[in-house]
């Protein structure tokens, strides 16, 4: 593949990468497209939710259908810094420190239940998310593109957990609920694991490397109309003028808005950007990044509940049959 990569082949890629993902991950292909779309988008996802619903099946599937280099890391109370980013040390033969990589060193890192481990390791995690790099003993080591983080938290267990703060939360470009499958879907689970007579489904990978950042590349040749791109700072805005909101989105919300849309138009098979896919990618892209009032809390309201009213009120630009 080459840096020229065209709209469609990234479309077809795309959607041969979630029929194969969706061998292991049974009947949550709006989940699915939504992460594609993060790893489109070059950004990191967190899925929150409860255990047992597939979040870091999820995450290993897509590493091996999209050929990526793939580390999990399982957050605790006592992971250090160095667990996760690796750790200088002086040589036996001739005593020069040597840096030792940790799992970050990787495509694509699962971090399980990141708000198991403390401050200090969250924000190491945090420089590597943000910056792309891992600075140990004052030298900057950069971590290999594509470098993505799915983190995962278990959003009812409070119990011997750092809560990430918002600060950390923005890094992330989307969040994920995955949901318990349908009876059916369930049952679907169930029936596939009689059939192939063991745990592991057996996934073909359908890129490669070079062909993801082709992918990431291919993004930014997708159009954004002026309207387009005022409706997302307009939905946006809003936010920040909400009585319930302490804190609303920041400008990275609104760039978070122009690059999922652009993996979405993609995914879908466009090279311009409709109202639609804004629209489509709005709660997952903004509500983690809202604070809400203290005395809100006991009504059971969420970020996610804003963004639904904000775009319910802002005025949506008229669909343009073509990106000019």
């Amino acid at each position: 593949m080459t840096q020229s990569i065209a709209a469609a082949a990234v479309t077809d890629l795309a959607h041969r990468a979630m029929d194969e993902v969706e061998r292991a991950v049974v009947g949550k292909r709006a989940v699915l497209e939504l992460l594609l779309v993060a790893i489109l988008a070059d950004g990191h996802a967190l899925i929150e939710d409860v255990p047992g619903v597939a979040k870091t099946l999820i995450a290993r599937s897509f590493a091996k259908v999209l050929g990526l280099r793939f580390a999990r890391v399982q957050f605790t109370p006592d992971l250090m810094p160095m667990d996760v980013t690796g750790s200088v040390f002086p040589g036996i033969a001739d005593g020069d420190m040597t840096f030792r990589p940790g799992p970050i060193f990787a495509n694509l890192v699962l971090a399980d239940e990141v708000n198991r481990a403390p401050a200090k390791t969250q924000a190491a995690l945090l420089e590597a998310m943000e910056e792309r790099q891992v600075t140990a003993d004052g030298k900057a080591h950069q971590l290999e593109r594509p470098f993505l983080v799915i983190a995962t938290q278990n959003p009812i267990e409070f119990e011997g957990t750092y809560p990430l703060p918002e600060a950390e939360l923005d890094r992330f470009i989307l969040r994920l609920r995955v949901g318990y499958p349908t009876p059916g879907e369930e049952w679907q689970i169930l029936a596939r694991r009689q059939q192939r007579r063991r745990d592991e489904v057996n996934l073909t990978p359908v890129m490669n490397r070079d062909a993801v950042i082709d992918a990431q590349r291919a993004l930014e040749k997708v159009h954004v109309a002026d309207d387009v791109g005022r409706y997302m700072v307009a939905l946006v805005t809003e936010t920040r003028n909400r009585s319930r909101a302490r804190i609303g989105a920041s400008p990275r919300g609104s760039l978070a808005l122009l690059k999922l849309s652009r993996g979405l138009a993609l995914l879908r098979g466009r090279d311009f950007v409709t109202p639609d896919d804004v629209k489509e990618v709005a709660v997952p892209a903004l509500g983690h990044r809202l604070v809400l009032r203290p005395e809100l809390w006991v009504q059971d309201l969420t970020g996610d509940d804003v963004v639904r009213e904000v775009l319910e009120e802002v005025p949506v630009p008229p669909t343009l049959p073509t990106g000019e």
